[in-house]
Parts: C-alpha cells; structure tokens; sequence
C-alpha cells in the first residue's frame, strides 16, 4: 500500500528545512538544485511542491510570520496596560533577536536579487507586513495603525542596529531605547485621546 504523505504538513517541512539553507548560502547564491540536495529530495520532488525559488522564499516568509505570530501569543502575557503589551513585544523581539536578524539579513539579500521584484512579488510581501501590522492593532488595541507601523519601524531598526553596530550582548542599550519608544508611544496615545 503506497504511503499516505500530507501534503501540506510536507509543504511545511521543507520550507522549515530551507531557512538554514538560505541563511548559510544566501537567497542569491544558492540554486534549486542545491536547496534539494540540502532537503535531501529530488528536483521533482521541490518543482512539485514549489514553482522557483522565489515562490520557496515568499511562502516561508509568509510561513516564518504565521509562526512568530503564534510563538508570541503562546508565551504573551495578559497584560492589561498598553505599556504592558509593548514591553511583553519588546521583550519578545529580545528573546529572539539572533533569530530576526537572520530574516533580517535574507529578505536584505532577496530585495538586493530581486530589485525588480514583480508586482506579485512586492504585493505578496506587503499582505505579509499587514497582517504583522494588524496582528499588532489587535494585541495593542490601537486605534491609529499608524503607531503599529511605528513600532515595526522601530524594530526593524533595532534589529539593524544589532546586526551592524551594536550585537546581541548589549542588552543594557536595547532595553534603553525600547523603553524610550514604548514612553513615545504611550505619550503620542495620550496626546491623541485629548484632541
């Protein structure tokens, strides 16, 4: 009788597999080939399951975001506060920090590949960066979207920091600029309340 495989939960561990293939090789440097024999599965096995390598790098972006969403409300508190639910994401960005940084560095090396990226390409990533957005509205209770966008920015900024300046250890900074943000966020919703 021929083995049962789902086809999705497959889908999905190949994908998890390709992170450490794209991190170590490169988005622009490694070819479909390589990712196959890096899965050990053919080919024919990676084409039926993925168009290209762009198509590979888009869903396991899309898949790495689904996953981070969930780890963080795995472990998120309840928090009451706004200053609360800011301080359990900036912790949360911490924890994980070496992690970030490597995504950091392959959607850099995938943008640098891909500078005409497709409209397709562009599009899909923007829907992924909304719904990081919206899942952050949500977990805030935000009114202005225009704050959560903020706080991406503000991350993605630390995270720079991180990889080309400042490194993991120093905690101590890291800490002092996201208390720093969290006091002008918390400022901008008091100041919005008001008007």
């Amino acid at each position: 009788m021929p083995k049962v495989v789902d086809r999705e939960q497959y889908r999905k561990e190949l994908l998890n597999g390709c992170i450490e293939l794209f991190a170590h090789k490169g988005y622009g440097s490694i070819t479909m080939r390589q990712i196959a024999e890096g899965l050990k599965v053919s080919t024919g096995t990676l084409y039926h399951y993925f168009d290209s390598k762009e198509a590979i790098f888009m869903q396991l972006v899309q898949e790495l975001c689904e996953q981070d969403i969930s780890r963080f409300f795995a472990q998120a508190p309840k928090a009451e506060t706004l200053e609360a639910r800011l301080q359990a994401i900036m912790n949360f960005v911490l924890a994980n920090i070496q992690y970030y940084q490597q995504q950091m560095m392959l959607w850099i090396d995938f943008f640098q590949q891909t500078r005409s990226g497709s409209d397709e390409e562009v599009n899909f990533l923007r829907q992924v960066w909304n719904r990081s957005r919206d899942t952050i509205i949500d977990y805030l209770q935000l009114q202005d979207p225009t704050v959560a966008e903020f706080l991406i920015i503000f991350i993605d900024g630390l995270i720079l920091q991180c990889i080309y300046n400042r490194g993991i250890e120093d905690t101590d900074w890291y800490q002092s600029h996201s208390q720093l943000m969290i006091q002008m966020i918390l400022s901008y919703e008091q100041l919005s309340a008001q008007t």
